[in-house]
């Protein structure tokens, strides 16, 4: 990729927060050459060098966080790499000197889309069914793919409980199903599709509309976790969420999971969940944030410790570039289920 270096020097960039300084003083001002044009000589003022990056107007990267794994653990894992995209930038572009990154968590996938569309984020980490439709809404562009649990894709499941009498999907027919969020891919938008075709089952409009049509009963629990907890906490016939879930400590253990849940359906193969950018940001702006997360050190996902292997470490460790193209098989199940823009509106 082609690097956009500006190099405004500025002391103690490496703090994300609270910064200031000067780009130099090197201006002649003490008259000894007449240097900096100041007779008229040659206008040299600098005039003609590029504008000042900014971000959604302001001198701070908005990074929304959408509610994946548990909202307590998400400001200790982001920090991180929130402090490097903003040393990063200070140190390798020409932005305000006091550029801050400031984290938020969304409510829900539907919130951070619409943010980054009407311009209140700059950045955001999402679904691919969230990202999909942002794409498709002209609310998002993906800008890069994200790598974890060994792997560039990952699974989706429905779990009951271990006594359920639930073996197949048509017998979730007049049950109660949790999905975790209606613009979750692994949680909603993949369970839907093969309970549909698969299983027989109408699902009515959803992952849209109340699902008073379905032939059963949806919860949307807002996380992986929280859809999990509703079929622990026997509240629910059946759940569906992120195989990580069950096969690593995201939630329960994989051991504490086999005590309480057996897999019903399981799709594989789904493209891992993406980095998206506003639409309003300039060109030059999302190449530099893009550039930022490309050359991050391994440290940016190892949470705030700064440990590899610790309970705050990132589910993902890496990224790589990506755009609309890769989660054009998101877009297909989206489209076999007719989900369109009205679903930003539930």
């Amino acid at each position: 990729m082609e690097r956009r270096r500006q190099f405004l020097k500025v002391a103690g960039a490496a703090s994300i927060v609270g910064l200031a300084g000067c780009s130099g003083g090197g201006d002649g001002s003490d008259g000894s050459d007449g240097g900096d044009g100041s007779d008229g000589s040659d206008g040299s003022d600098g005039s003609d060098s590029e504008p000042e990056m900014t971000f959604g107007g302001d001198g701070t990267v908005d990074f929304g966080i959408s509610p994946s794994v548990p909202q307590e653990d998400l400001n200790v894992q982001y920090s991180p790499l929130e402090e490097h995209i903003g040393s990063y930038l200070r140190e390798n572009y020409d932005v305000p000197s006091d550029l801050s990154v400031e984290g938020t968590i969304g409510s829900n996938y539907s919130a951070i889309i619409q943010s980054l569309g009407q311009g209140t984020l700059d950045i955001a980490e999402t679904g691919p069914f969230a990202a999909a439709l942002g794409v498709k809404t002209g609310n998002a562009e993906v800008i890069l793919q994200r790598y974890g649990y060994g792997g560039w894709t990952y699974k989706s499941i429905i779990a009951t409980p271990n006594d359920s009498d639930i073996t197949e999907l048509s017998d979730l027919s007049g049950k109660t199903v949790a999905f975790s969020d209606r613009l979750s891919t692994s949680g909603a938008l993949y369970p839907l599709y093969s309970m549909s075709s698969q299983g027989g089952l109408d699902v009515g409009e959803l992952p849209e509309g109340n699902g008073s049509q379905a032939e059963f009963d949806a919860r949307f629990a807002g996380g992986h976790v929280g859809s999990y907890t509703l079929l622990e906490q026997g509240q629910v016939d059946a759940a569906a969420m992120g195989g990580f879930v069950r096969d690593t400590k995201t939630g329960p253990t994989p051991d504490e999971w086999q005590e309480v849940a057996t897999t019903l359906h399981e799709d594989e193969g789904l493209p891992r969940a993406p980095i998206v950018v506003s639409p309003e940001l300039d060109d030059d702006v999302k190449s530099a944030i893009q550039e930022a997360f490309l050359e991050g050190p391994d440290s940016i996902y190892y949470g705030a410790d700064g440990e590899d292997g610790t309970g705050d470490d990132l589910w993902f460790s890496r990224v790589r570039e990506a755009d609309q193209e890769d989660y054009q098989s998101v877009i297909d199940v989206a489209d076999e289920l007719g989900v369109g823009t009205d679903i930003f509106n539930q």
